[in-house]
């Protein structure tokens, strides 16, 4: 499960409108508990190096920053957040295969339909499964 408080939420989704026509992409920080519950703490949004309406790369200075910052509060980077332009949120081929650790979540913001839906995942081994996302606050 991944859990956001409603401000965090705001901001990805935010950040995704904000990138259209291109995917945006941005990191996110917190906690991890012992049953793979991810708590957000902090949302980063990053540039999209890749500049494309089809694909994404976290902007490596972005990626540094958004490090060292989660490092200094005590928290650790425990996922990644991008658009999907066009299609639904779910992971495309290319989103398996840059997925660059088992242990985080990749969170997939759509912007196909009139309403940003926000889904997440975990992909592990090019397996991909869907984990719930809760929007209320943290407890």
């Amino acid at each position: 499960m991944l859990v956001l408080d409603p401000a965090h939420h705001a901001a990805l989704v935010a950040h995704a409108l904000r990138g259209f026509p291109l995917e945006s992409c941005g990191l996110i920080a917190g906690e991890e508990s012992g049953d793979g519950t991810g708590t957000v703490h902090r949302f980063y949004p990053c540039e999209n190096a890749a500049a494309s309406g089809k694909l994404y790369t976290v902007a490596p200075r972005d990626h540094l920053r958004a490090d060292r910052d989660a490092e200094s509060n005590g928290w650790q980077i425990i996922g990644v957040v991008h658009s999907h332009t066009h299609t639904d949120a779910y992971p495309s081929a290319t989103d398996v295969a840059q997925a660059p650790d088992p242990g985080w979540h990749y969170v997939i913001v759509s912007l196909r339909d009139d309403e940003p839906s926000t889904r997440s995942y975990r992909i592990v081994d090019g397996s991909i499964s869907e984990e719930p996302v809760r929007v209320d606050g943290f407890g």
